[in-house]
């Protein structure tokens, strides 16, 4: 069988997993570069039969599909993968496989990005390699309010670590239920309050149709100069033009982003010459656990179906 490991950006794929039994019945080929479009994809892809694919980096679209007829297998990092049309999928008998992961590696590196925000480490470490000492002045998180989009698993995580930092926390969701939200030691507020009220916003909010452009210029306007504004989660939630707008024109005090609208985010996008954004290259996920557990489990699932005995269906 002709396999394709997509987008192995670090070339970590087969140092995270044993792939020795399948490479007796596998023809394995790692592809560490993006592709430039759809086209590119499907001259590199149109003879393999099975795709092992890092969760919302290429998108497996119909045409990209039906580009590849002799596709009959994908597993994908992740139990939910909206970049994968998984009614077509279906249709041409594609059986998608998923695997397990882990959520405190992204609420890790959401505090280690909140941190750096709050005392400015980026600047003062870059500002000793040049021999200053002591140019900013940062803020301590004790009593300041910190405001969760998204009170899921990872945003009550967040949550609670923000209480050993003896924070004041509020959330919003679409559908936050204010007896979750007690729960978790949070209090229930509208959007628009989340955004007035709160030094720190974090997102922690799934991706779909509802909640793209969640954050547009209008509401970044209705944050304090003061605050910050972090995503971890999707890029396109917050409308990436309008942040730039208010970044430039200094409405908040600064973001820490992970996550971009195109990934990996162009060399000449705004966001990387703005002096109060603090950008990660969609690292929430990359940890040496997480990665063993992708990539183990890809190589599972693959075997599975070679067997005839597929596991961790999504489609």
């Amino acid at each position: 069988m002709k396999v394709a490991i997509l987008d192995d950006y670090q070339g970590v794929a087969q140092e995270f997993a044993d792939w020795s039994k399948l490479n007796q019945s596998c023809d394995i080929k790692v592809f560490r570069e993006p592709f430039d479009d759809e086209t590119h994809a499907i001259e590199n892809l149109k003879d393999f039969e099975a795709l092992l694919i890092m969760r919302e980096r290429t998108p497996i679209t119909a045409s990209l599909m039906d580009g590849c007829p002799n596709l009959k297998f994908i597993a994908t990092s992740g139990m939910r993968n909206l970049s994968i049309n998984f009614d077509h999928a279906k249709s041409k008998g594609i059986i998608v496989s998923g695997t397990e992961g882990n959520k405190n590696p992204t609420a890790e590196l959401t505090w280690g990005i909140l941190l750096n925000l709050a005392r400015n480490l980026r600047q003062e470490s870059e500002n000793m390699y040049q021999g200053y000492w002591q140019t900013t002045v940062g803020v301590e998180l004790k009593g300041k309010t910190l405001g969760i989009i998204g009170l899921g698993k990872l945003g009550c995580q967040i949550a609670k670590i923000a209480k050993a930092f003896e924070m004041n926390v509020i959330a919003w969701s679409e559908n936050l239920k204010i007896a979750h939200a007690t729960e978790n030691g949070v209090l229930a507020v509208t959007k628009e309050e989340l955004l007035e009220q709160s030094d720190f916003v974090s997102i922690h909010y799934v991706l779909s149709e509802r909640s793209k452009d969640l954050l547009k210029y209008e509401d970044i306007c209705k944050m304090k100069t003061t605050a910050f504004l972090i995503n971890t989660s999707r890029g396109p939630i917050i409308n990436e033009e309008d942040l730039v707008r208010a970044l430039q024109e200094e409405k908040i005090a600064g973001a820490g982003i992970d996550v971009y609208e195109h990934e990996p985010l162009p060399e000449s996008h705004k966001l990387r010459f703005l002096p109060n954004a603090f950008l990660t290259p969609h690292i929430g996920y990359v940890t040496q656990e997480n990665y063993i557990k992708f990539y183990s489990q890809m190589a599972e699932d693959l075997q599975a179906f070679i067997d005839g005995e597929p596991i961790r269906i999504l489609s």
